[in-house]
């Protein structure tokens, strides 16, 4: 299967914040002062797209931006203030843990039925492809780069956290097998679904919500003072995901998503339980062994990840439960949202394209 891995268009801004940053990229434009970051949301689409914009430069980058507008000064001080604010309220709005232990303990309560925000849960017992359709576009933003935020990490770690990091990566990208690829097993479940799985298809179609779950990877991977946050954030990561992998492959399998689409969560459900084990005894374990003081980064990182997994829940159950869809429009789109039934999308939006063959 052939896969476009090539960056992907500058999306369409979202406010100023946001505007002023890809202008800069596309054609020099003026950036915003650090301080403008103060006034704006700091969960909403504008600053969350402005920094999500400012990250990609460390990924795939843009079609037709030059690769060395990465490290540039100007663009890292804007990017400060965006982060400053994220950051800000995430350790205002986070639930707060001292031991990472007890943080990790947490997760490991069921999704409430009836109301809660357990989306694997909602799309397990009566989810339909459309839904699982728009839960895919969301995650393609992470999944298509499964793993890579978290490698920065590796070169700040010693020891036991280093050798189980890099086992856990390991595993990712395939255990050297381009075909086991985590990302592009990714791909071919987006296949599956009719979703086009090129890099970046999907930006301007995902919520602030989403966005906001790929940066947090993103700026801890990238700061090496957040290692502790980065390694808590990963240890949720996969203490999470196999519990509701198991439950996205009875949905897959429920909606006839397709092989592929079964088989990527099927991975999860057994490659996960073990990772889990080695996050918590070898690279949470090792790391606090070898510098202690880094607990409550440690803490702060599983619920920082965990708050902003609850928000996209909210926002997707939110949307469905009233048989409205979660994306934005896209860019060959109306910039106006699709009307809504309890059919579902309207047709002609990214949830309704190719799931009515099926």
């Amino acid at each position: 299967m052939a896969i476009d891995t090539h960056g992907p268009a500058l999306p369409a801004a979202r406010g100023e914040l946001s505007a002023a940053v890809i202008g800069f990229l596309r054609d020099g434009g003026a950036l915003p002062p650090r301080e403008a970051a103060r006034a704006a949301d700091p969960y909403g689409d504008d600053l969350q797209l402005a920094l999500y914009v400012c990250y990609e430069l460390h990924y795939r980058g843009f079609a037709g931006v030059d690769a060395s507008l990465e490290w540039d000064p100007a663009l890292l001080a804007a990017r400060a203030g965006l982060e400053e604010r994220f950051l800000e309220a995430l350790r205002r709005d986070a639930p707060r843990h001292d031991d990472p232990a007890e943080a990790m303990a947490d997760l490991l309560v069921e999704p409430v039925r009836d109301g809660g925000t357990g989306v694997s849960l909602f799309l397990q017992d009566e989810g339909e492809l459309w839904h699982v359709r728009e839960y895919t576009a969301h995650r393609s933003l992470y999944h298509l780069k499964e793993a890579d935020p978290h490698a920065w990490v590796l070169p700040r770690l010693w020891g036991r956290a280093k050798a189980g990091m890099a086992a856990v990566e390991f595993d990712e990208f395939g255990g050297g097998r381009a075909e086991r690829v985590h990302a592009r097993l990714f791909a071919e479940l987006m296949t599956d679904l009719d979703l086009d799985p090129a890099y970046g298809r999907y930006l301007d179609a995902a919520c602030a919500e989403m966005l906001a779950v790929v940066n947090l990877m993103s700026l801890l991977g990238l700061h090496r003072e957040s290692r502790g946050a980065l390694v808590g954030h990963y240890a949720c990561v996969e203490i999470t995901s196999s519990p509701g992998s198991r439950r996205l492959a009875l949905a897959m399998k429920r909606t006839g998503a397709g092989p592929a689409a079964e088989f990527f969560h099927t991975e999860h459900v057994e490659a996960d339980a073990v990772h889990e084990q080695v996050m918590r005894h070898e690279v949470v374990g090792g790391l606090l062994e070898e510098e202690p003081h880094l607990a409550p980064d440690v803490a702060f990182g599983i619920d920082a990840t965990n708050h902003l997994e609850n928000r996209l829940g909210e926002r997707l159950l939110g949307c469905w439960r009233v048989g409205g869809t979660s994306l934005r429009t896209g860019p060959e789109e109306s910039r106006t949202a699709p009307e809504t039934s309890h059919a579902g999308p309207a047709e002609g939006t990214v949830a309704a394209r190719g799931a009515r063959s099926r």
